[in-house]
């Protein structure tokens, strides 16, 4: 009844308020005579006059800007994607998709499309936006910066970085010396296109060393914070550097450039002397989420774009003055933790490929053409690995490290990345790199990167000891060692009471190793160690619970489910549990269109048709990432599909093919530490097929009577699966008991399903 009359109300008042309108509208027509209205817009059909609307509004410039948005993300994302499952970093594929996006092969082979989608004149707004998402992103990367560091180690860290520096900024001024004539813009003077040259030459990507370094598990070794420190040191020289060349190219003369310096050394003065003692005194009073409020976000948000707005004005770029603001940040790292949440995502997901789309449309590999360009292109390229790789090994090695040590920094400092590009469109935007020039040192930051993975392996491989031992981490010392890997740190706790079942009695004679990967991406150096804490605090918790002692292991890496399997099959490891995989479009009807597509055109798939080798999982319940560690993995992987389990005291054995009859050795497991009560369910009577499970049976019941049994005659219904805990069966054989549409399925109990390799 009150139903009824809440729609009641409903109507009544929009029909009342509907005629008043429409009684005033009628009134408004009377008063239009005399005046000079046109009537063009009810000529012609109602279809013809849809139509030039709609086709007015997709040509809207914020209508075309939200839609270059949209594919530039999801073009950098799949590129990104790509790139990062065969082990390179993700920015490489990002850079990949701005060329595609840009005249080299979407303007070239499909120039209607490129044209309606990205006109010359809608590149300034891209341009404004991508700016704005570098200014972000270099105060992100002044923040990441600990100068600490770099004086606790500062006579190694600056003798290799400024070698790294010196050494190819040579190089790149004398390279400039045979291009001058033949590449350099007629306008531009000498000086300041071997400069520019030279410092480009000169950059090191010190966020992608970062990832790499991490991803490799280093950044907790001397090597590691060797090298991120000379990186660190590296960016702060190179941007000074920068600073001074973009002074000298935009005064023009001494006293301009003398000038300008003076108005920065003001800038940095002020910046050093006045405003970080503000903000080290307002971090300290707001150093807590609860306490940091949108005001006080705002004050350092203003002093960003305030810095960047007086280099911009100054003459020495507003990114700069994006660095500065986040290098004088407080050395508070859970102050610089929360800024860094509030604005990293945005810069980097949204903004920043902005920047590489608008570097790709820049990028006219077409360009160059004749067989002279890519023999420079060849000559830019080895310049560049030469004083930077060389450089920083020989100057490493001086200082006493070994050669895979010396080597493997000279390897990472060769890294540029993203902060090359940012070099790159600055030199460009001043007139100082003609197109060939840009495009040529936009290839060579490609391969400089690129080569780093492959180059690290390399050295690994050529310094590998005659006898490799497996690291002690994931050494296990027992008679059955269980391997969990979670994601997120709530699902652990179950896992870990399924892995104590399985081993409840057999303390001094098994391990559980609790292992947490975090995407590189989503990890940056401020809150590493604090990740690992609040990963691993529920299920250390539930440990201390249960009176049990884990291990650990925590990495950064680029390729989760690669990096799981490579620590699975490396250690002495019996069984590896893991949680189902689940898609953001399961229970969605979104996720029915998706469902369908991923089933056509699915990454995963194409590799295993590719490969000709079956994939015993296709089309299953199975995430790709769930797929990928049950395939690749060499020893036995239990997937538990949970659903609150607490104890393993009732269990359902499924018997449906002859790989389940392998389970009933983990079934004798849970009875023997449990005490754990196994049902079998056995309709096609394979177990009295089997001598050998028969005997196995037999066994168990000779320890613990009354703790097995089997039934053969039995519908699988509701009822059965009222009081019990667990199921147990193979993943072979998960159809025949998920892939049906009975109403029952919602009411089964926790699951693992089980691919056995013993």
């Amino acid at each position: 009844m009150q139903t009824l009359k809440r729609i009641l109300f409903y109507l009544l008042a929009i029909s009342g308020f509907a005629t008043i309108i429409y009684w005033i509208v009628q009134r408004g027509k009377a008063m239009e005579s005399g005046r000079n209205i046109s009537s063009d817009n009810l000529s012609g059909s109602a279809w013809s006059e849809f139509i030039n609307t709609l086709q007015h509004n997709l040509t809207h410039p914020l209508a075309l800007l939200l839609l270059q948005i949209i594919v530039i993300i999801l073009t950098a994302r799949l590129f990104g994607w790509f790139f990062k499952k065969v082990g390179q970093p993700t920015v490489i594929g990002e850079i990949i998709a701005g060329i595609t996006l840009g005249p080299s092969f979407l303007g070239h082979y499909f120039p209607n499309i490129a044209a309606a989608l990205l006109p010359l004149e809608s590149l300034d707004n891209l341009q404004f936006l991508s700016q704005i998402g570098l200014i972000f992103f270099m105060f992100i990367i002044g923040m990441q910066l600990d100068l600490k560091v770099i004086q606790r180690r500062a006579h190694d860290a600056i003798v290799i970085s400024h070698a790294s520096i010196i050494i190819p900024f040579v190089l790149g001024v004398s390279l400039a010396y045979f291009l001058y004539s033949s590449l350099a813009p007629a306008t531009v003077d000498f000086t300041s296109f071997a400069l520019f040259i030279g410092i480009s030459m000169s950059i090191t990507a010190f966020p992608v060393l970062a990832r790499i370094v991490q991803e490799r598990d280093l950044q907790k070794t001397k090597l590691g914070t060797l090298v991120i420190t000379c990186a660190a040191a590296d960016d702060v020289t190179a941007w000074c550097l920068l600073a001074i060349v973009i002074t000298i190219v935009k005064a023009g003369n001494l006293a301009g450039t003398i000038f300008i310096i003076a108005m920065a050394i003001a800038y940095v003065f002020f910046m050093i002397k006045l405003v970080r003692p503000f903000l080290h005194r307002v971090a300290d009073m707001y150093a807590s989420r609860e306490t940091l409020s949108k005001p006080i976000v705002a004050i350092f948000f203003i002093n960003l774009l305030l810095s960047a707005y007086l280099t911009e004005v100054i003459g020495i770029h507003a990114l700069f003055g994006a660095f500065m603001a986040g290098a004088i940040m407080p050395d508070n790292s859970k102050f610089k933790n929360i800024l860094t949440e509030k604005m990293e995502d945005v810069a980097l997901l949204l903004l920043l490929p902005l920047f590489f789309v608008y570097t790709g449309l820049r990028t006219e590999i077409g360009i160059l053409q004749d067989r002279y360009l890519w023999q420079v292109t060849v000559a830019v390229i080895l310049v560049a690995i030469v004083g930077k790789l060389i450089g920083s090994s020989v100057a490493a090695k001086l200082l006493g490290q070994n050669w895979k040590d010396s080597l493997t920094i000279g390897t990472l400092m060769n890294t540029r990345g993203l902060m090359e590009l940012v070099v790159l469109n600055i030199g460009y935007d001043l007139g100082v790199l003609t197109p060939e020039i840009f495009t040529m040192m936009v290839i060579m930051a490609l391969v400089t990167t690129c080569m780093t993975g492959p180059s690290l392996n390399l050295i690994d491989k050529l310094f590998k000891p005659k006898n490799t031992n497996i690291p002690d981490e994931v050494i296990r010392v027992g008679k059955y060692n269980i391997l969990i890997a979670f994601g997120h740190p709530e699902r652990s706790i179950n896992l870990l009471r399924l892995a104590h079942e399985l081993t409840r009695k057999m303390n001094r004679s098994t391990s559980i190793t609790a292992v947490h990967l975090s995407p590189t991406n989503d990890l940056n150096r401020l809150n590493a160690a604090q990740y690992e804490r609040d990963s691993f605090a529920p299920i250390r918790e539930e440990a201390q619970r249960q009176e049990l002692q884990i291990n650990s292991i925590f990495k950064a890496s680029n390729n989760l489910e690669s990096e799981i399997v490579e620590i699975a099959n490396e250690g002495d490891y019996d069984l590896l549990l893991i949680g189902v995989g689940q898609s953001i479009f399961d229970g969605s009807a979104l996720g029915k269109i998706f469902g369908f597509t991923t089933r056509i055109i699915n990454p995963e798939k194409i590799i295993y048709r590719v490969m000709e080798k079956e994939n015993p999982l296709e089309a299953s319940i199975f995430s790709d990432s769930t797929q990928q560690i049950l395939y690749k993995s060499r020893i036995t992987v239990g997937v538990f599909f949970d659903k609150g389990f607490e104890q393993a005291d009732h269990i359902l054995l499924f018997i449906f093919t002859k790989h389940d009859l392998k389970l009933i050795r983990y079934a004798q497991k849970f009875i023997h530490n449990s005490n754990a009560q196994v049902m079998i369910i056995d309709r096609q009577k394979l177990v009295s097929k089997s001598t050998e499970t028969l005997e196995l049976i037999r066994s168990i019941e000779q320890v613990a009577p009354n703790h097995i049994s089997r039934l053969e005659n039995i519908d699988i219904n509701q009822a059965l699966f009222t009081n019990q805990d667990l199921i147990l069966l193979s993943t072979e054989s998960w159809k025949q008991l998920f892939d049906t549409k009975n109403p029952w399925l919602k009411f089964i109990p926790s699951t693992l399903l089980i691919k056995d390799r013993s």
